[in-house]
């Protein structure tokens, strides 16, 4: 899908370089922080569900009786 990304002189200008320093395009370093940024919401999400699980195992186990 194709899709416009708008930022700002600045955040342009730090992309462009981090970009530069990483030897990828601009594009790719935008998909590259794309992929990351759902990738850790994802690991978050399944940390926190498990934590949940096992705190209230419990809890858990009467409601599935």
């Amino acid at each position: 899908m194709a899709m416009t990304l708008r930022l700002s002189p600045d955040q342009t200008e730090r992309l462009r370089r981090a970009a530069a320093h990483d030897g990828l395009s601009m594009q790719a370093a935008a998909i590259k922080a794309v992929d990351e940024y759902a990738s850790r919401r994802t690991r978050l999400r399944d940390e926190l569900l498990a934590e949940i699980i096992a705190d209230d195992a419990g809890v858990i186990q009467r409601l599935a009786q």
